[in-house]
């Protein structure tokens, strides 16, 4: 097959029809250059897709039109992160297999990806949610070591705030489906931090006196309480979890929490990710909160790409490696002609030297444009699709 690239071209119309993609679909024909008017936030977070913010999580519409295109009797994605495409594989009913390092990314993937009994789910989170306020004011009141266990925990939540976040993970082995309540927990302690409005994904330290606040375009002050977080993701998560188990088809689904350069992968015909980019995301520090509040163990060390060791050269060369590593230990288990689908910011020009060397046939390269944008970033840059084959 010849080598194709295509890039950013304005003056298509951007493709929107996502389940007219058939085998027989040509990529280069597809204009996936989406502007929030083509493709709003609301489609963009469906269902389980919003359980929990994550960044560096990529478009689903993407992943499903790979899913359609390719047909898949399984695929893997060995940086899974928060379960994009084992969520988009299990609406289509194929097959998926995910790997992660972060212990964090595992159980969001599990939880968004998992079979519940609806009336049971929806009984247990309205429980919890009934009890975890009275907790709060008496027996953790009562338990003041608890508050102490941690000094991340002390420095960027309000006591009252701690106090409920406390509470509510105290019940949370008293109920069947914990790891949803988990995620729950997890998605309020982010709200519920002593940081500004408009900067939850990066803050840098915590914020105790009113700030002027660039998303109200007011002076706000920092949050005290978690209970209406709580109160208000538990509901959510039901609602979102339900809506996707009516979607869902029969399809097998795992995600093991693993170096991807040593896990033993099964057998498949496509492979689908989004792996980290150099230098840019700390995947663990990301979640801090949900590590210090879950007591979830640290693979810091192990992960790939983390800003931590910058983008220098010697960051850049590291890094190639062990890329390298996890295509090589999945390249085991492709099957032949199987296709991989790698959706990266590859703005040093990395990933066709990566193909190369590991014997994969560059089938297509797509650019697309990525305007959208959350928080204060507002600056748009392209992401490269490189579709490989093994020969």
């Amino acid at each position: 097959m010849v080598t194709a690239t295509k890039a950013y071209q304005p003056k298509l119309i951007p493709f929107t029809d996502f389940a007219s993609v058939t085998p027989k679909t040509n990529l280069n024909d597809l204009n996936l250059n989406w502007k929030e008017r083509d493709l709003p936030e609301r489609i963009r977070t469906k269902h389980v897709h919003r359980l929990h913010p994550y960044l560096g999580k990529f478009v689903p519409q993407l992943v499903e039109i790979f899913l359609r295109k390719y047909q898949p009797q399984m695929v893997i994605d060995p940086f899974c992160g928060s379960g994009t495409t084992l969520v988009e594989a299990t609406a289509l009913g194929m097959d998926s297999f995910g790997a992660d390092i972060s212990e964090f990314n595992c159980l969001l993937s599990k939880v968004k990806v998992a079979k519940y009994e609806p009336n049971l789910l929806e009984k247990e989170v309205k429980d919890i949610v009934k009890r975890f306020s009275g907790e709060a004011q008496i027996r953790l009141l009562e338990r003041r070591a608890i508050y102490t266990e941690s000094v991340y925990l002390q420095e960027w939540y309000a006591p009252e705030a701690l106090y409920e976040l406390l509470a509510f993970r105290s019940l949370i082995p008293e109920y069947t489906y914990q790891d949803v309540l988990r995620v729950i927990l997890s998605r309020a302690a982010r709200s519920a931090r002593l940081t500004t409005h408009y900067d939850l994904d990066f803050p840098q330290e915590p914020q105790t006196e009113p700030y002027p606040c660039y998303k109200h375009k007011r002076v706000c002050r920092p949050t005290r309480n978690a209970g209406q977080f709580l109160v208000r993701y538990s509901n959510d998560t039901v609602k979102r979890i339900k809506e996707f188990d009516s979607l869902r088809k029969p399809a097998r689904v795992e995600a093991v929490c693993g170096d991807s350069r040593e896990v033993k992968f099964p057998d498949c015909d496509l492979v689908l990710t989004s792996p980290p980019y150099v230098g840019l995301i700390d995947y663990h520090e990301q979640h801090r909160y949900a590590y210090e509040l879950l007591r979830l163990l640290e693979h810091k060390e192990d992960e790939i790409g983390s800003s931590a060791f910058g983008n220098s050269i010697k960051a850049q060369k590291s890094y190639t490696g062990q890329i390298e590593q996890v295509f090589d230990n999945i390249k085991r288990s492709l099957v032949k002609g199987a296709h991989l689908v790698v959706i990266v910011h590859d703005r040093k020009t990395l990933y066709p030297e990566i193909a190369k060397r590991l014997g994969f046939k560059t089938v297509t390269e797509i650019h697309r444009n990525v305007d959208r944008r959350t928080g204060r970033r507002a600056s748009e840059f392209f992401e490269s699709v490189f579709v490989w084959r093994k020969l």
